[in-house]
């Protein structure tokens, strides 16, 4: 069995180590240091990314990868990649072979592109590598699918491309997919909430999120960010200019060209300005004898073009693969003057820093493939300014100024997100845990007598109460939700699953039985699960009512009793949205109703016999109403003050357990003076209970802000209760 600090290391969301070690000598010194420490980084790793930005040598890595795994390897790489990766493999003393099919593969490392995929038996190879990966977004699901299921069992995966934006979720998801580390499906469950915004990441998720992002992904936009020298990489300038011309086309309902609505519009639009967008194009390459690239959306433009430029080459989607290629290296290699050609073509992983002019003859909204483009030249290595000339009509400003909009968000979140992963990231590429951020500390009431409460985790501040001294135990455990309340993996309900939480609810049910006095009780109010789609595949409820029980007995507890607390099922449905309790749903598919989730007071007892006996100050009457199975009068808006101990981070609002439930608990199963423990303290609202009917107690809560709100709460009762004026006003008492 696990100690409790190897259980907390293994919560930790992190990607083990699957790869090979290899020393950093048996790499070429041809790479860098920060190239060369990545390499041995990913060779360790086995199943990895490097997410680095153009012209960090992620060419040379790949290959270097290749070479340390030691199996047979297939990189698959965007069409005309070929080429330069067998290049620069030739400076590392690397054979590599382009294949268009499995039967030609005579390398121990072979390249193909992914129109090709479908040729190859992925049973074959013991590796193999995306370049320019970033593609998995791009491609149709079916195609980027079927890549994930051909390498499923691929022992060795490395997947390359430049930093994605850090929002990109899907990006994200499909390279963890695709490397086998985690689904789409629990990336977005575990990590992310949805909400009126769509997806976003979860407040309290960020440092978990960002270290496992480190633990199977390298991040670089520049060496520095990782602690090494830059010297040698530094961008040229770069300059977006815009050229705008009049387009015939007027949306109808205008007096001039406006915001265009729909793809229809700005078709039309496009249409309306080609004569006065081919006339400025080609005076900008026809006083100009330098290399261009021109970037078309609609293949009737570039046909165009290219009639009305002598040395143009267009390069287009029904051309035969060879013909692209061939081209595409054509102008690489500064045999051809101008290509014209689409994103999608070109648009991804080619080195064409042999070019510094770029015109994009139109646009649409798309910032991923302005960038993608854009970065064909503007890259490390590039020594000269590059300019990039957007030719669009009038109608069409709006367009552009979103693109660029998105490019100025991009970049300022990547920075965020290099903030937020770079620690991560040296410590990770070092093999250094980084040490938990966790602080603990007593506080104590001026009567030393009358409360304890503990900053801390409860598994490990529990050791710290006597054995046999508490009376009487009483809590609602965390929901098993991620990230919701706090990120450490010493918060009971950040776990992956039921079982890592009743494995970490086992240790503190231990201690619960060795800290209480035999014969005498534990409360534990629980209430059922409902199993979501998102994480569970299903809509249901989880009977984890049921698994508390079993974890208790498990433990040396014998189950008591339980009373059912009855809930409001109209309020439960304002809360929680829950599409079983709707009116709506009730006349659309009543198949879908389900009765609203009653809370349960489930009472364990320690074996033994109890050696002072309880005798509540209950009437007959009280007893008969409170000994019911159910309990209807519990007022469900009966709580303490929450709102004080929110924090911007918290995805849930914290649920005080009812005053009234603890109130009975108390009462039923507690002598005056007995010591009342909850491990589990939240905003203290079982304290406060105690100090108002006389008995003692100790708290532990993990969370600070609901700590210092506890102690303010408990001492106040306590100071109302010895002034005199504790049951002035109020049910409580």
């Amino acid at each position: 069995m696990k100690n409790y600090a190897e259980f907390l290391s293994s919560k930790q969301q992190l990607w083990q180590t699957g790869g090979k070690e290899v020393s950093s000598q048996s790499i070429s010194p041809i790479l860098f240091p920060f190239e060369l420490d990545l390499t041995v980084w990913a060779i360790r790793r086995g199943r990895c990314a490097l997410f680095c930005d153009t012209g960090l040598g992620k060419t040379f890595m790949q290959l270097e990868w290749a070479r340390g795994i030691g199996e047979l390897t297939l990189i698959i790489a965007p069409l005309s990649v070929a080429r330069q990766t067998i290049r620069e493999a030739e400076k590392l003393g690397i054979a590599v072979q382009y294949v268009r099919e499995q039967k030609l593969v005579f390398t121990d490392i072979a390249i193909t592109n992914y129109e090709m995929i479908e040729h190859f038996d992925p049973k074959e190879f013991g590796a193999v590598v995306l370049d320019e990966s970033s593609i998995l977004k791009s491609l149709n699901g079916k195609t980027r699918q079927r890549l994930t299921d051909m390498f499923a069992a691929t022992p060795y995966k490395l997947c390359c491309t430049a930093t994605p934006a850090p929002n990109d979720i899907a990006e994200i998801a499909n390279h963890a997919e695709f490397l086998g580390i985690m689904s789409r499906t629990d990336v977005l469950s575990r990590f992310f909430v949805h909400d009126d915004e769509g997806w976003r990441l979860r407040g309290h998720a960020k440092k978990a999120f960002f270290r496992w992002l480190s633990s199977w992904g390298m991040f670089l936009r520049l060496p520095s960010d990782l602690g090494y020298s830059d010297d040698g990489y530094k961008l040229p300038p770069l300059n977006v200019q815009r050229r705008i011309v009049e387009s015939d086309y007027i949306p109808e309902g205008q007096l001039f060209a406006g915001k265009l609505a729909g793809i229809t519009e700005r078709v039309k639009a496009r249409r309306g300005s080609v004569g006065r967008r081919i006339l400025s194009a080609v005076e900008l390459m026809h006083n100009s004898k330098e290399q261009w690239i021109v970037w078309c959306g609609l293949n009737s433009e570039a046909v165009e073009l290219a009639k009305l430029i002598p040395d143009a080459v267009n390069v287009q989607g029904s051309d035969a693969m060879e013909k692209k290629k061939q081209a595409i290296e054509d102008f690489q290699d500064g045999k051809i003057r101008i290509l014209i050609s689409k994103s999608k073509i070109a648009g991804f992983g080619i080195n064409l820093q042999n070019c510094h002019k770029q015109i994009f003859f139109g646009l649409n909204d798309s910032w991923e493939q302005f960038y993608q483009c854009v970065r064909r030249s503007w890259r490390f290595g590039q020594k000269k300014p590059v300019d990039v000339y957007v030719i669009i009509s009038d109608a069409e400003r709006a367009v552009l100024d979103n693109v660029l909009r998105k490019d100025k968000e991009a970049d300022e979140l990547r920075r965020k997100m290099m903030g937020a992963v770079k620690d991560y990231e040296r410590l990770e590429l070092k093999q250094v845990k980084k040490p938990e951020e966790y602080e603990s500390e007593i506080e104590t009431a001026r009567h030393r007598d009358e409360y304890t409460l503990m900053l801390g985790d409860s598994c490990e501040r529990m050791k710290e109460i006597e054995g046999d001294s508490v009376g009487l135990s009483i809590f609602s455990p965390p929901f098993l939700s991620l990230y919701a309340y706090s990120p450490t993996e010493r918060d009971l309900g950040n776990s992956l699953d039921e079982a890592e939480f009743f494995e970490h609810f086992s240790f503190i049910i231990s201690e619960l039985l060795r800290v209480t006095k035999p014969g005498r009780n534990c409360c534990v109010h629980v209430s059922q699960v409902p199993a979501m789609l998102v994480r569970d595949g299903v809509i249901g409820l989880k009977d984890f009512r049921g698994k508390t029980i079993q974890q208790f007995e498990a433990a040396g507890w014998i189950y008591h009793g339980e009373v059912c607390i009855d809930k409001n099922p109209q309020a439960q449905a304002i809360r929680t949205h829950s599409k079983g309790l709707l009116f709506a749903q009730m006349r659309k598919d009543a198949s879908w109703l389900r009765p609203a989730l009653a809370d349960y007071v489930l009472v364990f007892r320690k074996p033994g016999d109890n050696a002072v006996a309880i005798k509540p100050d209950l009437t007959n009457d009280e007893w008969i109403k409170w000994a019911r199975p159910v309990w209807y009068d519990i007022d469900e808006t009966d709580t303490l003050n929450y709102r004080e101990a929110r924090e911007n981070d918290d995805d849930r609002h914290i649920c005080p357990l009812q005053l009234g439930t603890i109130k009975r608990c108390i009462r039923l199963w507690s002598n005056p003076r007995d010591l009342v423990c909850s491990p589990f303290m939240g905003i203290g609202s079982e304290g406060f209970i105690a100090m108002k009917h006389d008995r003692r107690f100790v708290g532990i809560e993990l969370k600070q802000s609901y700590f210092r709100c506890a102690a303010r709460n408990i001492s106040h009762a306590l100071t109302e209760r010895e002034s005199g004026t504790l049951f002035s006003g109020g049910e409580h008492g």
